[in-house]
């Protein structure tokens, strides 16, 4: 399986965890590591790029901490130049079909600040549904997301294991039947 892991970070060098596992998923095989904020700073996308890059791969990681019950602006701008109608959606829009697609989320937060009656009253399951309905959309997979909560608060050691557990998840090959 080919596996294309998308970096949206504004800040990575300021980052601890998005960072480590940049670092990390650039060391494994049959992993392409596309870091956006790298790419475009100036937010000009090269749409044909991008697009074949979607072509080429099985499987699509959106790594990114999560802004305002959202992703950053990168990856919004991104969804919006890159997933088309006629590549992504429409009628003849099928070039991203039978792929699948994975969210890798850091929150500052604790898990449970993300549940009904926590700090954010909603759980992330509900707040990554956007997401859930774009891969509908472009008839990709979505599959459970890899979260890692409360990251403030992590030890180094806790956050080396992150690195590897996303990598395990990430290459599960029967992540798509969870």
């Amino acid at each position: 399986m080919r596996i294309l892991v998308i970096v949206a970070h504004p800040n990575l060098d300021q980052s601890k965890v998005n960072k480590q596992w940049l670092e990390r998923l650039q060391k494994e095989e049959n992993v392409t590591v596309h870091n956006l904020y790298a790419e475009y700073p100036t937010f000009k996308i090269d749409v044909e790029k991008e697009q074949q890059l979607l072509v080429d791969h099985d499987r699509i990681v959106f790594q990114f901490p999560f802004y305002w019950y959202s992703s950053p602006a990168l990856l919004k701008q991104w969804q919006d130049d890159v997933l088309t109608y006629g590549f992504a959606y429409g009628a003849t829009g099928n070039k991203l079909h039978g792929k699948e697609m994975l969210l890798a989320i850091s929150t500052g937060s604790p898990a449970e600040a993300y549940r009904d009656g926590g700090a954010n009253r909603y759980p992330m399951e509900e707040l990554v549904r956007p997401f859930q309905a774009t891969a509908n959309l472009c008839g990709l997979r979505f599959v459970p997301p890899f979260l890692l909560q409360g990251v403030l608060g992590l030890s180094e050691t806790e956050l080396q294991n992150s690195s590897e557990a996303l990598i395990a998840y990430m290459k599960d090959s029967n992540l798509a039947n969870k």
